[in-house]
């Protein structure tokens, strides 16, 4: 019997990734496939029958079986979403009026226009589901959180986005009481930071703290993308990962239990301010997945958790893996930060441990590397500045979304010295958006590439080949690599 557990323990978690895995293939591969083939819910009977073996058997001959009934599982479940999204084919090119919820903050484009991202719950009164992007002239007061009225013509969709309305016009704003009560904590805390720092660093600092990127100004928030600084002030696992490190950390000390649930409260409390977008999906089940091992003594692989979270995220909402670029992002920058980057230190320092600086460049350089073919595929552009702006910038970030905390709470407790309560963290947001203005405006900041698919995957491939390489070299064990220590 004993026995018997053991190989358990040894061999489940690759049981799961290789599940996962089939997951994925399964979802993003759908599209290839003709339409309503694995629709039928005896699919999943069938992949149940398949793990129900495997699991019982327990032997090495079982991962194959394990991945086919994950890719049963991952086509089931993107054909019935594609199936629910189907009538939207038929709507291309006509009027609609559609009634949907804010699931974002709305955004404003160059040309100054409002961009929302809906989730539809009816069209021309047809209860309906799926997210429209939507763009109007409007100067309305719209939030997360509302639910709008809108009238204009659909066009195709992009991304994760069924479909798309250029100009429409807003026909009725409901705010739903008492609504997003999240989103207006939020509000009301960056309106007090805004009252004892100067724009545009007060909506830099409130990015960093919150993720509200879409508060910055146009000219600030391209200067940030050139620069290769996006990351820090959008919701994501670098945010989280600060908040849920430093939480743990405060109460370890007192308890495991209550720096667990510190942690926990942090990781719950930050997506319900941030909201649930692709990126920030996968943080906080990166973040509570990594922080339950922990508190269990346990340790999670990177190549089980990494499988993990994007084939959970994938069976919540299969549309991410159709062409979303921050989903796609999100999990790059994770395998380079988990994987890349800790090969990279064993391979060049050994077991010295890395200090901040060295440790914030080489997840930087790992992180690009991992996610360059994607952006340069989507854009044909990246950044040359990038980890120069990120080592002048990114070991600041902590102290400023301290300081900015620190000035929201004291600008609501004693509004009458809001200025000087203010002024540590204006002079170290000058600084920042000084550095990230300067270098976007370098001539050189930016280099355009043209690349194909066959070239990223030809990348990737090598990339794969030099971590085997080195994790063989180094004997360096991944499991070792957690996000939340």
């Amino acid at each position: 019997m004993n026995f018997w557990r053991l190989r358990t323990n040894l061999h489940t978690s690759w049981l799961v990734a290789m599940l996962c895995l089939g997951v994925i293939s399964g979802v993003i591969g759908l599209p290839y496939l003709p339409t309503g083939l694995f629709s039928s819910a005896s699919w999943p009977i069938v992949a149940a029958i398949l793990l129900g073996i495997s699991f019982w058997r327990h032997r090495i001959y079982a991962l194959p079986v394990i991945f086919i009934a994950g890719c049963l599982i991952g086509l089931w479940r993107g054909d019935s979403t594609q199936q629910q999204l189907a009538p939207y084919k038929k709507l291309i090119g006509h009027q609609l009026t559609i009634t949907g919820k804010v699931s974002e903050d709305a955004d404003i484009s160059k040309d100054n226009e409002l961009i929302l991202r809906l989730t539809v719950l009816r069209i021309n009164d047809h209860n309906m589901t799926g997210d429209v992007w939507v763009s109007t002239s409007t100067n309305a007061d719209i939030k997360r959180g509302d639910v709008v009225i809108v009238r204009g013509k659909l066009a195709d969709g992009f991304g994760s986005f069924v479909g798309s309305i250029f100009r429409a016009s807003i026909v009725q704003v409901k705010r739903p009481q008492p609504g997003d009560v999240a989103r207006q904590v939020r509000d009301t805390f960056a309106d007090s930071v805004r009252t004892a720092v100067p724009e545009p660093q007060a909506s830099l600092g409130i990015g960093y703290l919150v993720g509200q990127r879409r508060a910055l100004p146009p000219d600030l928030s391209e200067a940030l993308q050139i620069a290769g600084l996006t990351h820090i002030i959008v919701a994501s696992g670098y945010n989280l990962t600060i908040l849920v490190r430093l939480a743990r950390r405060l109460f370890v000390k007192v308890s495991k239990y209550l720096s667990m649930l510190a942690a926990s409260s942090m990781i719950i409390a930050f997506i319900a301010i941030t909201g649930m977008s692709p990126s920030m999906s996968r943080a906080g089940l990166v973040a509570g997945l990594s922080l339950l091992a922990w508190y269990y003594g346990r340790k999670f692989h990177p190549l089980v958790l990494l499988p993990l979270a994007a084939a959970v995220t994938l069976l919540v909402n299969p549309s991410y893996g159709w062409n979303d670029l921050g989903w796609q992002l999100s999990f790059a920058a994770f395998a380079g930060v988990m994987i890349v980057a800790p090969l990279a230190q064993r391979y060049l320092f050994g077991d010295e441990k890395p200090k901040l600086l060295r440790q914030i460049l080489v997840e930087t350089i790992a992180a690009q590397i991992v996610t360059l073919p994607i952006l340069v595929l989507a854009f044909g552009q990246f950044s040359n500045v990038a980890i120069v702006a990120n080592l002048l910038i990114l070991p600041l970030v902590p102290l400023a979304m301290l300081l900015t905390f620190i000035t929201g709470i004291g600008a609501l407790i004693v509004p009458s010295m809001v200025h000087i309560i203010g002024m540590p963290i204006t002079f170290l947001l000058q600084y920042m958006t000084s550095v990230a203005i300067y270098l976007a405006k370098l001539p050189w900041s930016q280099s355009e590439i043209v690349i194909n698919p066959a070239m990223v995957v030809g990348y990737y491939i090598a990339i794969v080949g030099m971590c085997l390489y080195v994790c063989r070299k180094t004997g360096y064990n991944l499991r070792d690599s957690n996000i939340i220590e």
